[in-house]
């Protein structure tokens, strides 16, 4: 799978948005209704791709592949993010902000919900048949390291790809965060999307975007200007370091002071899961995994979908537990 990533990366520097077949595409994330979802979605429609979003109502960062299962999903008890709709709206359904149009739809549920409602319902009642692709994201924050286990962006790229679509995580810095729907480094970031998008197409012509069983996880830098694209793998960098402490006001940074601050919060002394980012530079090993993100590239990571290992892996657990599996 490594191997095919140069190809792709060398044909994103020679097509254009203006080159990509049209397509049709869910767009999903873990943010909710965010200016990087608005961006893409923008991009996408500009370049002739037919775009469904699904989003959940509010932030679900961190809820990785978290499903609630089984449970009706009540009327909203209050407004989603930027007003996407408000309290007493239905669980699930179209946006209710003025300006959206009908492509935006919402869920009172998680990142992989919210994928399935695109992907399941909304698509199949548009097209009559599954997307062409999945694109998770912009999120606002780098999925780099350790942390792709928790990302909600990451678990919904996962979840379309074990279905058999092609799949793409993509994770901004976090300059395109922030309150309202309208942030310059998203739509930068959105054109890039679109560059990857059209690279794909240049290769794959009138088939999957993809092979199947894989799917990328994608990372911008927050300085986007002259980043190269760059393969990469999922290594043992980490963006961000997670420690459970005993008391979260005591060893907050003063980054997290102010920023618990500018929401009115006030760090509890207590217990809890401590989340900084990570300011170590990369060793000699890591060089060539997803720390090129902060050696200022573009990383774009293969994955395979779900846990199946390779037919090296499946091999070395035979050998391991020889006499001990019984054979088929």
């Amino acid at each position: 799978m490594r191997g095919l990533l140069p190809l792709l990366l060398c044909g994103a520097m020679l097509a254009t948005p203006a080159a990509a077949e049209a397509r049709n595409i869910v767009l999903t994330n873990d943010d909710g209704l965010s200016s990087n979802v608005v961006a893409l979605y923008h991009a996408l429609k500009a370049a002739g791709h037919d775009v469904i979003v699904s989003v959940p109502c509010q932030n679900q960062s961190g809820k990785g592949a978290a499903l609630d299962i089984g449970r009706p999903i009540a009327q909203l008890p209050a407004a989603c993010r930027n007003d996407a709709a408000q309290a007493g709206d239905p669980g699930a359904g179209p946006m209710t902000l003025a300006g959206l149009g009908p492509d935006f739809h919402y869920v009172s549920g998680t990142p992989v919900m919210a994928m399935l409602q695109g992907v399941q319902m909304l698509a199949v009642e548009r097209w009559g048949a599954m997307p062409d692709l999945v694109l998770s994201g912009p999120n606002e924050g780098q999925n780099v390291g350790g942390i792709i286990l928790s990302s909600g962006t990451v678990s919904a790229a996962q979840y379309a790809a074990l279905a058999g679509i092609p799949a793409i995580a993509l994770s901004a810095g976090e300059s395109t965060g922030g309150a309202g729907l309208a942030n310059p480094a998203s739509a930068e970031v959105a054109q890039l999307s679109l560059e990857l998008v059209a690279a794909l197409e240049a290769r794959a012509g009138e088939g999957p975007l993809l092979p199947q069983g894989l799917a990328l996880n994608v990372n911008f830098p927050e300085e986007l200007a002259g980043a190269p694209w760059r393969a990469s793998e999922i290594g043992s960098y980490n963006a961000y370091r997670l420690g459970f402490v005993r008391d979260m006001a005591a060893i907050a940074s003063p980054e997290q002071r102010a920023a618990a601050a500018a929401r009115g919060i006030e760090l509890p002394h207590a217990p809890g899961l401590n989340f900084a980012r990570n300011t170590d530079a990369p060793t000699p090993e890591q060089m060539d995994d997803e720390s090129v993100v902060f050696q200022h590239a573009i990383a774009v990571s293969p994955m395979q979908a779900g846990y199946a290992p390779g037919a090296a892996e499946s091999a070395t657990v035979a050998w391991l537990l020889a006499g001990f599996l019984t054979a088929p």
